[in-house]
């Protein structure tokens, strides 16, 4: 789809209002962040990709769990007693 503009004055800035199909098609919206390429030829503007955060972790989800089972899953965390807390 093509549709002709005109660019405004808005304050000291030009403007171009996203109105009918311009705001529609690409489902735009008040608030709707954008990213804006700019080029000789003209302006692209498409919606903002929201960067997932994925860490780059030396270690996976699968190598950490490997080896554990419900029996080990803390045995770290166990705490081993003396001999006067065990009342031996």
């Amino acid at each position: 789809m093509e549709i002709e503009a005109e660019i405004k004055k808005w304050g000291n800035s030009l403007a171009l209002r996203l109105s009918g199909a311009m705001a529609e098609v690409p489902d735009f919206s008040v608030g709707t962040k954008v990213c804006v390429s700019i080029s000789k030829d003209g302006l692209v503007i498409k919606k903002a990709v929201k960067e997932s955060k994925k860490l780059n972790l030396p270690y996976s989800e699968k190598s950490l769990l490997r080896g554990l089972n419900p029996e080990t899953v803390h045995a770290d965390e166990l705490a081993i007693l003396s001999e006067a807390e065990s009342g031996s």
